[in-house]
């Protein structure tokens, strides 16, 4: 398989990436060959992932754009994805054009193109990181210039956790432990509660595929929350959470299987 010339060196282009298919699903065009027949695949099990996936990122923008109105100036996004139109930077600096973005992902095409993006943006920047090295996030320079702990930040998990298959419990604690009171925590994660059987045979093609993935049931999900102030309406389908208009189009959505939940460190 040719590389394509915006692709960096030592990227494996035969394993797929779950920022590059997130980004062909959103319509972009940074994704591989293998990415998008892994997606492919799952679209034909699950003919409506596209509008859920969506609905994802709609969700995202809904709470993005809470968090602004309640104050917060500063977001950290980890598994931040391939930039795509509607981008964390975009919604919060438009009404506060002073407020700071970190984002974090461990692709290095997200990176790349994060950074050709974010060109001339000082205040917003991207760092490549595992998520599942809390403390070497936390403790980096770039981190520490960008954020500041001592003051409320919004730390945005949306869809992340769930290519995560050990217990991420420990991971989010290690955020919160870092976040300051009147800080938001905001997740979206993949549950199999409406389609059991189709999401177990959906992990496994994707396994077969090279990605792992772990759904998560709503309890599991609502355990990340512990010592959080959960804001309305809590957790529940990513589509349900403040939708714009209410009950709008993203509202008739079929056995949804995109948990969101946005959250209050008090």
């Amino acid at each position: 398989m040719r590389r394509p010339t915006w692709a960096p060196e030592g990227v494996d282009i035969e394993r797929p990436s779950p920022a590059r298919m997130y980004d062909y699903v959103l319509g972009g065009s940074h994704n591989f060959a293998v990415d998008r027949q892994l997606c492919a695949q799952a679209m034909q099990l699950m003919p409506d992932l596209v509008p859920h996936v969506h609905g994802s990122r709609a969700f995202l923008r809904r709470a993005v754009s809470f968090c602004v109105e309640a104050g917060i100036h500063q977001f950290l996004d980890l598994g931040s994805g391939i930039p795509t139109r509607g981008n964390v930077h975009e919604i919060v600096q438009r009404t506060a054009p002073e407020a700071q973005v970190m984002y974090v992902d461990i692709d290095p095409v997200a990176v790349v193109h994060s950074r050709e993006i974010l060109a001339g943006n000082d205040r917003a920047r991207v760092l490549q990181a595992d998520l599942r090295r809390p403390e070497q996030i936390l403790a980096h320079p770039e981190v520490r210039r960008m954020l500041d702990f001592d003051r409320p930040m919004a730390v945005l998990m949306v869809g992340v956790l769930h290519f995560i298959m050990e217990d991420p419990t420990g991971i989010v604690a290690a955020f919160q432990d870092a976040m300051a009171p009147g800080s938001y925590l905001a997740i979206s994660h993949l549950s199999p509660e409406t389609r059991p059987e189709k999401m177990a045979e959906a992990m496994q093609m994707s396994q077969r595929g090279g990605l792992d993935a772990m759904p998560r049931s709503r309890a599991e999900v609502e355990r990340f929350f512990a010592g959080f102030e959960l804001v309305e309406p809590g957790l529940v389908w990513a589509h349900e959470w403040r939708p714009e208009p209410p009950h709008g189009e993203a509202g008739d959505l079929d056995q949804p299987f995109i948990l969101g939940c946005v959250g209050r460190k008090p």
